[in-house]
């Protein structure tokens, strides 16, 4: 094989790649061993034939070369592919240049046990055992996976044992084995072995659109045939849009380990001239052990995929039992499948927007993570909408097209590739298959759990004797603080819940007063603590506000799942995290802002921009004792506030405050604004602003004058109060009536609450 060629058609691939917009994420690359090199990588697209040599030469310093299908080898592209260091799987001298490669080191080699590329990612594997065989869908029929890689590595291995044994009981047969493999020194041979090491390749969105590269081919091409057509369509678009390609490296499996038999050895050890395709009595037993490493690897190899929200989704619509998809209800399933099931257990890898908080699958769906999907499945006929209605139009067991799969179907695709993972489809098709009041309560037992223990968390870690609030003061509540039982229609247990949220530097404490006040009224309250806050200024200084966002969020989704109808609220800073779930949400009934900072008033702040700059400068200086990063604090209720102030936290708030005033005019539900004209902290006329953006018609400002930012506490607190009842049973009175009429006949689930 020509190295030079290798070697130019590499520093091409690389100035692809480099232009490329593909995501190339590795993983597990210490599990790459030295020694001579096989690996065992499931094919997907000609994205692993040409970019994975390029790749695995930068991560080893090894050539590298592949084997790859006979029928690639046709034309101008069976030219490229050589020059790339890819092998005819036909070639006469295949196997013995391979194993001569792994003998001498002079090469580490791809093989792709399942032969060719599986398009629609369908790997059948009826028992699901761990010893049980994998059967691959392909275009041809249903067939084993190959064994090249492991009958390439055992006769390696066969190979080496016998040189090092013929060098001192047979010199003659070892010079001959050596001519035979063109080996001319025996030190590479001693001094190494081989390991075949299992690749998985999950790419992630899969989406096959026309694309520039389909354009260039037609100019230069002519009509393409409609295989490469597919091709080009599927793969220059992922290659083009971004799209994420997670390489994750197994475990090595040590070759040498499987030929210690008897029958082995003696054959190894024989003195007589053994050529290489010669019958000899240990290959039916070396066979058989090349099915069993074969199944180790194609166990490693599909047990590596990196599950993201595409396979969820797809999972989870194919083991729906209804044709009819109520989206909402599967925003739920989703989050359930993304948030609660402990995958580190079921050793299963998972894409990397799985690290961050899943909460906003229930909200907006920033990511557009159900929503792109969606949209996918009606491009694709696998959902149609009927009057609004989204309804299951194809039966995942249908045979499509083995080279248009990927392009007519993709979300089938999506659902193959983790048919493997048997401990992720069972609890993926017992969510699927639950009744929605169960998923409503599962998320939000999950949810109240979830807060507690996070804050249980962050008092454990953060609390300062002395200085934290004892930790009734920071705990989030829930009032009344028992669970009634379900309504047995519905399955929620009342008609309307407030979300109340409280201030910055403060507390869920700051505001419970008020909640048990709306709790008297019969409403459910929640209070969630926003990270950072109820623990020690040190815990806050490390927050950004999308986890206040977040835990926001986590409020509406405990009380959307127990309530029919949600008034948000807050105080202070709260007000304004409340106002900006509304953007987000539509199915708010009423919010409600208390002394809400669109401007501050107080002096101090104006130098926090510049204090923040000398901090970072001092950082970058290596002089962080010079910064400056709290700024006392002389709080109105000492008890709950903190007495030092963050300065990196404070503008984490101003960022948010600033972002959600162009979108103010997103909000049209009924509101409410109270301000105080005498606050000294938060300016009224940033008050008025709020209400003047508003897009809502039914809208309240009231204008207190009492002389203190806290209106919600102490003297005159009782009016402000007051207020909010008589907004929130405005709003429960004019929705409760006509969500009694439209209970859609849920029946209630036994322990449900």
């Amino acid at each position: 094989m020509n190295r030079y060629a290798y070697r130019t058609a590499g520093y091409a691939v690389g100035a692809i790649s480099s232009l490329a917009k593909a995501n190339f994420r590795i993983h597990g690359e210490k599990n790459i061993p030295g020694g001579a090199l096989i690996f065992a990588i499931n094919h997907f697209t000609r994205i692993e034939t040409i970019f994975l040599p390029y790749f695995l030469n930068r991560m080893t310093g090894k050539t590298i070369w592949s084997l790859a299908d006979y029928s690639l080898f046709q034309g101008g592209f069976g030219r490229i592919l050589e020059k790339l260091g890819a092998l005819s799987s036909k070639n006469p001298d295949r196997d013995t240049l391979i194993v001569k490669t792994l003998l001498t080191g002079e090469a580490a080699w791809i093989i792709f046990p399942e032969g060719r590329m599986v398009k629609n990612k369908k790997i059948y594997d009826a028992t699901g055992k761990k010893d049980a065989r994998f059967m691959i869908l392909s275009e041809g029929g249903i067939h084993p996976p190959h064994t090249g890689a492991a009958s390439i590595g055992l006769r390696t291995e066969f190979y080496r044992g016998r040189l090092r044994r013929m060098r001192d009981e047979n010199p003659d047969e070892a010079a001959r084995l050596m001519r035979l493999f063109e080996i001319e020194s025996m030190d590479p041979i001693m001094n190494t072995e081989t390991f075949i090491v299992p690749v998985n390749i999950t790419y992630n969105p899969m989406r096959g659109r026309e694309n520039a590269i389909n354009r260039i081919a037609e100019l230069l091409l002519g009509e393409i045939p409609e295989r490469i057509a597919e091709e080009i369509m599927m793969e220059g678009n992922m290659m083009l849009s971004g799209v994420d390609v997670d390489i994750r490296f197994g475990e090595p499996i040590r070759v040498g380990g499987y030929i210690r038999s008897k029958t082995v050895y003696s054959d190894m050890s024989s003195h007589h001239p053994i050529n290489f395709d010669d019958p000899i009595p240990s290959r039916p037993m070396l066979r058989k052990t090349a099915l069993r490493i074969m199944g180790r690897y194609m166990s490693a190899i599909y047990r590596m995929t990196t599950v993201n929200h595409d396979h969820i989704l797809a999972t989870l619509l194919k083991y729906s039992p209804h044709m009819t998809i109520d989206i909402k209800d599967l925003k739920r399933r989703v989050y359930l499948a993304a948030a609660t099931l402990d995958y580190h257990k079921m050793g299963i890898y998972r894409h990397d927007s799985f690290s961050q908080n899943q909460i906003n699958l229930l909200t907006d769906d920033p990511k557009g993570r159900i929503s792109n999907f969606i949209v996918l499945a009606k491009e694709k006929g696998v959902l149609t909408d009927k009057d609004g209605v989204l309804v299951k139009a194809l039966d995942f067991k249908e045979a499509l097209d083995f080279h248009q799969i990927r392009i007519e179907n993709p979300i089938a695709v999506a659902a193959n590739e983790i048919e493997p993972l048997h401990d992720l489809q069972e609890r993926l098709k017992t969510i699927a298959r639950q009744h929605p009041l169960r998923i409503r309560f599962m998320i939000r037992r999950h949810l109240l759990d979830k807060t507690r223990f996070d804050f249980e968390k962050d008092y454990f870690e953060h609390a300062l004797p002395g200085e934290s609030k004892p930790k009734h003061v920071g705990a989030p509540f829930l009032l009344p603080e028992k669970t009634s039982f379900a309504d047995k229609n519905t399955g929620l247990c009342s008609d309307t819940g407030i979300l109340l949220v409280h201030g910055y530097m403060a507390a869920p404490l700051e505001i419970r007063a008020l909640g048990e006040h709306l709790a008297a009224k019969g409403y459910r309250v929640f209070a969630p603590r926003l990270k950072g806050h109820g623990t020690a200024p040190e815990d806050l200084a490390i927050r950004g506000h999308t986890e206040w966002v977040d835990a926001v969020a986590e409020g509406y989704g405990i009380l959307s799942n127990l309530c029919r109808h949600i008034v948000a609220g807050g105080f202070s800073f709260g007000a304004g995290l409340a106002l900006d779930l509304c953007t987000r949400v539509d199915d708010i009934s009423g919010v409600f802002a208390i002394s809400a900072p669109m401007k501050l008033q107080d002096f101090s702040a104006r130098f926090i921009p510049a204090i923040h700059f000398w901090n970072q400068m001092m950082k970058k200086m290596n002089l962080p004792q010079a910064g400056k990063l709290f700024v006392n604090n002389n709080p109105e209720n000492p008890h709950i506030n903190y007495r030092r102030n963050p300065l990196s936290t404070v503008l984490e708030m101003e960022r948010l405050m600033s972002a959600l005033a162009p979108r103010l005019e997103k909000i049209s539900i009924p509101a409410l604004i109270i301000q105080s004209f005498a606050d000294p902290v938060v300016h009224y006329e940033g008050a008025m602003k709020i209400f003047m953006h508003l897009a809502s018609e039914d809208k309240e400002y009231l204008l207190v004058n009492t002389p203190r930012h806290g209106i919600i506490n102490g003297k005159g607190s009782e009016r402000i109060w007051k207020a909010v009842a008589q907004f929130v049973e405005k709003i429960d009175t004019g929705v409760n009536c006509d969500a009694k009429k439209n209970c859609h006949g849920e029946k209630r689930l036994p322990g449900s609450i």
